[in-house]
């Protein structure tokens, strides 16, 4: 199984820095249709897992 680099994504980085930027609306966009963004999601604790839907404002996947 391959490792997921979510947790220190660029592109993340540009989002919580800026998420007006291109890239950090580029990344939220991607996040909707990334396999790899919903198994990093499903990898986290309950706990994380909410902070991050709060964080990023979604809802449950």
């Amino acid at each position: 199984m391959a490792e997921i680099h979510c947790e220190n994504c660029a592109w993340r980085e540009k989002y919580d820095t800026n998420p007006s930027s291109f890239l950090g609306r580029l990344w939220k966009w991607h996040t909707r249709i990334c396999p790899g963004w919903k198994m990093y999601l499903r990898s986290l604790t309950e706990e994380k897992r909410q902070e991050m839907y709060v964080k990023y404002g979604y809802r449950k996947i």
